[in-house]
């Protein structure tokens, strides 16, 4: 949901992890838990904490990002466990309205991945509070200005609250 794959003006190419074309490819975790096993994913397995593939990724995603950020895959895993998968959506798709928000109101261009990666990474109601800060702060402003004044924001909530706003690599 928080993807830049799928926040384009075009069709999006990419379907999700559990689409046709992924599932053709061969996705370790979505063959194991999906296909052999018929779960949700990893984290309804009850040998997910002793998956060796799993761990691995898992250990990862602490250091490494791909195309898209993975910095809270660990709390998403928890809470998924915890609170159940709509839990988790609920979450999400909460972010997601706010990352649709901030690239209608301020994306100049340039700022999608740096948008969802906030979206990820920042908690929903600091993502909501700097809508509303730069909202403010940028009335009658052209899209760059607007642009700036929410990198502004959002950089000043990531320094406070030490959040790295970039792919990992």
């Amino acid at each position: 949901m928080l993807c830049p794959t799928q926040h384009t003006d075009k069709e999006s190419w990419c379907g999700g992890c559990k689409s046709e074309q992924r599932m053709a490819v061969g996705c370790p975790f979505i063959t194991c838990a999906v296909k052999r096993k018929c779960l949700e994913f990893c984290w309804d397995c009850d040998e997910s904490e002793k998956c060796d593939k799993w761990k691995k990724h898992r250990e990862l995603s602490h250091r490494v990002d791909s195309f898209v950020c993975y910095q809270k895959l660990e709390d998403n895993i928890a809470t998924a466990k915890k609170d159940g998968v709509p839990a988790l959506a609920r979450l999400l798709r909460r972010k997601e309205a706010l990352l649709k928000r901030m690239l209608a109101e301020f994306n100049e261009g340039r700022s999608k991945s740096y948008f969802c990666i906030a979206a990820t990474v920042m908690d929903a109601d600091e993502l909501s509070g700097a809508l509303d800060e730069a909202r403010k702060r940028s009335k009658g402003l052209g899209p760059k200005d607007r642009a700036r004044i929410m990198h502004e924001v959002l950089d000043k909530i990531a320094a406070r609250e030490k959040y790295l706003l970039k792919l990992r690599h």
